[in-house]
C-alpha cells in the first residue's frame, strides 16, 4: 500500500484486491486496528455481520440462574 499525502493529512492507497474483497466504494468508512503487529480492517457492515452471527449463538440462562459476583471471583 502506498502513502500519499492529501491536504493536512495522509491518505493510504488500497490495492484493487482489497477492495474488492471488502466490497469498498468510494465514501465507505473503516476502522483500521493495529494487533500484535497487524493491521485488521472492518467496515460498519462487516462489523455488524459479525455480531449478527455472535447473537445468534447466544443461548438462554438455566431457570433461576443468579449470578453472583463474588462467588465468581473466588473461583
Amino acid at each position: 500500500m502506498k502513502v500519499l499525502k492529501w491536504g493536512d493529512s495522509v491518505a493510504v492507497l488500497l490495492p484493487a484486491a482489497i477492495v474488492e474483497e471488502l466490497k469498498l466504494k468510494e465514501g465507505d468508512e473503516v476502522e483500521i486496528q493495529i494487533t500484535n503487529r497487524h493491521v485488521s480492517e472492518s467496515t460498519p457492515e462487516q462489523r455488524q455481520r459479525a455480531l449478527e452471527n455472535l447473537r445468534k449463538l447466544s443461548r438462554p440462562l438455566p431457570p433461576g440462574f443468579v449470578f453472583d459476583r463474588e462467588d465468581a471471583h473466588r473461583r
